[in-house]
């Protein structure tokens, strides 16, 4: 554990936190600043970075949580969907430098939206795809 990280502290009860759900090797609890009411980040107990470091066995029971999770809270507050949402690094969103998955409930005229998207240019998306492929 990082004894500087937010959510390691979290994890070892030196902050408060309304949790969710608890295993060995997973913490789940609401967000301080939700989007919806429910909203939850589901956190691997060891510490990592992002989706780049984070071990297998760790990611596989993020994972397996988020699924459980977005069911019990798709049920518990009577959402009418939910988005799962990972922010990996600076500059795509994450703010604390641990892996953590967004549960965010979702209701009809929420008044949310979605990322904007566009069209591929030309020669564009096989382009993409060979860069892609050729990471594997």
């Amino acid at each position: 554990m990082d004894p500087d990280c937010i959510f390691c502290k979290i994890v070892r009860n030196d902050l408060p936190s309304f949790k969710v759900y608890e295993s060995d090797t997973v913490l789940a609890f609401l967000d301080i600043r939700p989007v919806n009411a429910g909203h939850t980040l589901v956190v691997p107990k060891a510490h990592s970075h992002n989706i780049f470091d984070i071990a297998q066995k760790d990611w596989l029971a993020v994972a397996e949580a988020v699924r459980t999770i977005a069911i019990a809270i798709e049920k518990g507050v009577g959402a009418d969907g939910v988005n799962i949402a990972m922010n990996n690094r600076e500059h795509a969103g994450q703010v604390v430098f641990h892996p953590h998955v967004h549960i965010i409930p979702r209701f009809k005229d929420d008044g949310l939206k979605l990322m904007p998207q566009r069209e591929y240019k030309e020669t564009e998306a096989a382009t993409t795809l060979e860069k892609i492929r050729a990471a594997l």
